[in-house]
C-alpha cells in the first residue's frame, strides 16, 4: 500500500504544480466542481421540501385524528360512558406528543432548508466570481500571447537596429573589428 500511496501524492503534486502553471484551468476546475455543488444543494433542496410536505401530511392527519379522539371522549362522558372516555382520552394523550415531535421534526425540514438556500446562494455568488476571473484570466493569458508575439517579432527587428548601443560585446567586437582595419590600412600605407 506503502507504494500506492506514494504514487497518490506524486500524482497529486504533478497536478498541483501543474494547475499553479495553468490558473485558467484551475479556475475551470473550481467552476466545475461549484456547478456540482449547485446540483447537488438543489437536490438536497428538493429532498427536504419533499420531505417537509409529507411531514406536514402526517402532523394533518395526526390533528385530525386527535380531533377525532377528543370528540369521542366527549361523546363518551356526555353518554356517561367514563371508562370509553378515559380510554379515549389516553389515546389523545399518547397522539399528541407523537403531533409535537412530527412539528419539531417540520421545524428542523424548514431549517434545513434555509440553511441549503443560503449555501445555494453562496454557490452561485462564488460561482460567478469564479466566472469572472476565469473571463479576465483567459483575456490576460490572450493578451499576453498576442503581446508576446507582437513584441518577439518586433524586438527580432528592433535589436538588429539598436544593437550598436545596446549590446556592449557588439560595441566592443566593433571596436576591435575598426582598430584591425585601421591597422591594417596603415600597413598597407607604409608599402
Amino acid at each position: 500500500m506503502g507504494l500506492l500511496e506514494d504514487m497518490k501524492r506524486f500524482l497529486e503534486s504533478q497536478i498541483d504544480d501543474f494547475l499553479a502553471k495553468n490558473p485558467h484551468l484551475e479556475l475551470q476546475v473550481i467552476e466545475e466542481q461549484l456547478a456540482q455543488q449547485e446540483d447537488d444543494t438543489v437536490a438536497l433542496i428538493v429532498d427536504l421540501q419533499s420531505q417537509e410536505k409529507q411531514t406536514e401530511r402526517e402532523i394533518l392527519n395526526t390533528a385530525q385524528e386527535i380531533k377525532n379522539w377528543y370528540d369521542r371522549v366527549q361523546k363518551a362522558t356526555t353518554a356517561g360512558r367514563a371508562d370509553l372516555a378515559t380510554a379515549a382520552q389516553e389515546r389523545v394523550n399518547a397522539l399528541l406528543p407523537q403531533g409535537n415531535q412530527l412539528w419539531g421534526k417540520m421545524q428542523g425540514f424548514k431549517e434545513r432548508t434555509a440553511q441549503a438556500q443560503e449555501l445555494l446562494q453562496t454557490i452561485k455568488q462564488r460561482k460567478t466570481e469564479v466566472k469572472a476571473k476565469s473571463i479576465a484570466a483567459r483575456a490576460a493569458r490572450t493578451q499576453a500571447e498576442t503581446s508576446s508575439n507582437t513584441s518577439s517579432w518586433g524586438s527580432a527587428n528592433n535589436y538588429t537596429s539598436t544593437s550598436d548601443f545596446a549590446d556592449p560585446l557588439d560595441a566592443q567586437f566593433r571596436r576591435w573589428e575598426a582598430d584591425e582595419e585601421l591597422a591594417a590600412l596603415k600597413r598597407n600605407l607604409s608599402k
